[in-house]
């Protein structure tokens, strides 16, 4: 998953592709005997639960019983805690180098960017000033007109539709700039739906209790923000507001159409905009834009394009530059006052997450430095905390799973030689960056002031923007990395037949070079497995080797696939998290997929890199990293959150894919009335 440094999200981690959240184990049979069935590591498993009722608390048990979420979190698990080390790494070569005079100019504006966050005293002196030109120029729109070229200005590329959960941007749409779905030779513009302030359109239009309670808490929230920046009649504002963006969310498209890109694969010229989506002068907002030169354009959501652009012409102007106002406080906040963050994060974090406390602020400062110079961040962490028998141990490890996965193609009956013909083209083409960038980003057109957090933060989001810009005028890089080497994640960029692997989730409990292979190759092997089998799980097989959008597929093979895909969904959707909520089996697909797959091609490299040293203590280790590695706890708010908007199910239940392997009941004796068992022709193989 790739997803932008929002300043919502207050420390580097983010979860492999997408949510760690995890609601309680939910596997147990309540009147089944209750005895260990295998032995797991000290301090991982519950002696109280069999293997083959709740693998992932049988291997996590104790682990859930003594760990508390931190106050500042919405969930806390093995990735989060391995960021949380790696943060404090990173800070401390962050503060050395806002101390070091001497050292590179890059490495001084990364300090002098984290400084300028941290002193919050220049912060408060300043007030609301810095903010009030921005306002200014929103409170002097006139007409249409200038309404227009003000949500122009206001476009920003933060989003990547192939590889975000959050999926949303404040701006009123979003742009992302990649190679084209059919034209490999140029990057294009993708526009994406955008505008609202709250995570998804169920958010708005649900007609549950608990989304009306949320409703609520958000619209005095638009209307606190308008206060404290010294909006007179703040409520009835803040109830426009939120009416236009209820307006916007009913033109949005589904969490489940979002991930559909046939349904995104719509090319639309500048003349298209004006026949497709009145109401908006679209040559006037591109110009404004930067995006003037551009005659075609990807529209990824129809429906908003045609929906927000009758907004522009249907709304009172006064309501739209409310609107502007808000989203641009709220945007804003975190460099504004303390009164203003906390404000922001009442709802953000407790409201929405349920997070009882805010981080302190040096995670908050590095969060906000990462957004602006993350490449830079992540040289200073490489130099110091990457060496190289790790980059090459793992370089061994992805050729050792990338020929497992080649040879599963090989055996795989029901595919006919044309499509495995494609199939391997895509292995052998495929690039894969372990570590960090093969080229570093240059920040050098970036100005850092030591005292002017608030400057810095808009010149940095200039600076990215321009950036992003740049690349419509440049051929695509297939080697360009999607994230920073300190980011404790993982991701395939379909377009790019590419995946990267960042430096700070190849490291304890993921990898350790002195830990027994088979518990490597079941943790970080398996997250290697699972990038890999992106690129032939429900999306990433509509691309093929080139990263262009093509059926490549014979009618036959795509049949079985799709069968054996809808039996992955029906067996995720029996999964209930909560009574009233179920996971959505077709929203994880993707990534259930590339689980089972991924899986299963490690441990294939596992036993083939063991060769004669293969056992079944070996087996037990494997999955029983597996298992670890999703290790996880979440509040509820955060848990239902990610159910309704993640492209991920519940750690939990990504953990309970083992039930599809035969060689995990093997290894742990896991018999039928036991609650994960499988009947063998009930286990969803596919690839």
């Amino acid at each position: 998953m790739k997803t932008s440094w929002t300043p919502i999200k207050t420390a580097i981690v983010l979860a492999l592709c997408g949510s760690l959240g995890a609601a309680a184990p939910a596997f147990a049979q309540a009147n089944a005997p209750v005895k260990p069935q295998a032995a797991a590591p000290a301090g991982t498993a519950n002696a109280t639960i069999r293997p083959g009722d709740d693998f992932f608390a049988w291997a996590n048990g104790d682990w859930l019983a003594k760990t508390d979420i931190p106050a500042d979190r919405s969930s806390w698990g093995a990735m989060a805690g391995l960021a949380e080390d790696t943060n404090q790494r990173i800070v401390k070569l962050i503060e050395d180098a806002a101390r070091d005079k001497a050292g590179s100019s890059e490495a001084r504006k990364v300090g002098d960017y984290f400084s300028a966050y941290m002193n919050e005293a220049a912060i408060e002196a300043k007030g609301a000033a810095p903010l009030k030109p921005q306002l200014d120029r929103i409170s002097a729109i006139k007409d249409k007109a200038g309404l227009t070229r003000a949500l122009g200005e206001s476009l920003r590329a933060d989003v990547d539709p192939l590889n975000n959960t959050d999926f949303f941007t404040e701006n009123v749409f979003g742009l992302w700039v990649a190679q084209g779905l059919h034209d490999t030779t140029r990057n294009m513009p993708y526009l994406l739906q955008g505008g609202l302030g709250m995570p998804d359109r169920a958010y708005y239009l649900d007609s549950s209790e608990r989304m009306a309670g949320l409703r609520s808490q958000y619209q005095k929230h638009i209307a606190a923000m308008l206060k404290l920046a010294g909006y007179t009649d703040p409520e009835a504002r803040a109830a426009k507001v939120f009416a236009l963006e209820v307006d916007i969310a009913n033109g949005h498209a589904s969490r489940a159409d979002s991930a559909d890109v046939l349904k995104a694969d719509n090319s639309w010229t500048v003349k298209d905009f004006a026949a497709n989506a009145p109401g908006l002068d679209w040559s006037a907002f591109f110009k404004a834009a930067q995006l003037g030169d551009q005659q075609k354009f990807i529209v990824w959501h129809p429906s908003a394009m045609t929906a927000t652009a009758a907004l522009v012409d249907k709304i009172d102007l006064a309501t739209w530059k409310d609107y502007l106002a808000f989203h641009r406080i709220n945007q804003m906040a975190n460099v504004l006052p303390k009164a203003f963050v906390d404000q922001r994060f009442d709802f953000y974090g407790k409201a929405l997450t349920g997070t009882p406390q805010q981080s302190v602020r040096w995670k908050r400062a590095l969060g906000a430095t990462n957004e602006a110079m993350e490449e830079a961040v992540g040289k200073l962490y490489v130099a110091k905390y990457f060496p190289a028998e790790n980059k090459a141990k793992l370089q061994q490890m992805v050729a050792n799973i990338v020929d497992a996965f080649g040879k599963r193609v090989d055996k795989l009956d029901w595919m006919a030689p044309a499509t495995r013909a494609q199939a391997k083209e895509k292995l052998k083409t495929l690039y894969v960056g372990v570590g960090y960038p093969d080229k570093w980003k240059s920040y050098a057109a970036l100005k850092v002031v030591p005292d002017d957090a608030f400057g810095n933060a808009v010149r940095a989001e200039q600076f990215h923007y321009k950036d992003e810009i740049a690349k419509l005028h440049a051929k695509p890089d297939r080697t360009e990395w999607a994230m920073p080497p300190q980011l404790v994640n993982a991701v395939n960029l379909p377009l790019q037949n590419a995946l990267n692997f960042p430096a700070a989730i190849l490291q304890p409990p993921f990898f350790d070079p002195k830990a027994p292979d088979a518990a490597n190759y079941g943790s970080i092997g398996a997250i290697i497995g699972h990038e890999i089998s992106h690129s032939f799980d429900d999306q990433g097989s509509q691309f093929d080797a080139q990263g262009r959008l093509r059926d490549w597929w014979t009618k036959e093979d795509m049949e079985h696939f799709k069968a054996a895909s809808s039996k992955l969904v029906a067996q995720y959707n029996s999964y209930k998290p909560f009574p009233d909520l179920a996971v959505n089996g077709q929203l994880t697909l993707s990534e259930n997929l590339a689980d089972l797959a991924g899986l299963a091609a490690s441990y294939d490299a596992y036993r083939a890199a063991g060769g004669k040293n293969a056992s079944d203590e070996g087996d037990r280790q494997f999955f029983t990293g597996y298992a670890s590695s999703w290790r996880n706890k979440a509040r509820e708010a955060a848990e239902r959150r990610g159910i309704l908007t993640d492209g991920h199910a519940p750690p939990q239940y990504r953990t309970a894919t083992v039930r599809n392997l035969d060689a995990w009941y093997k290894a742990f004796d896991v018999q039928p009335g036991q609650a994960l068992y499988l009947p063998p022709e009930q286990r969803v193989r596919v690839w």
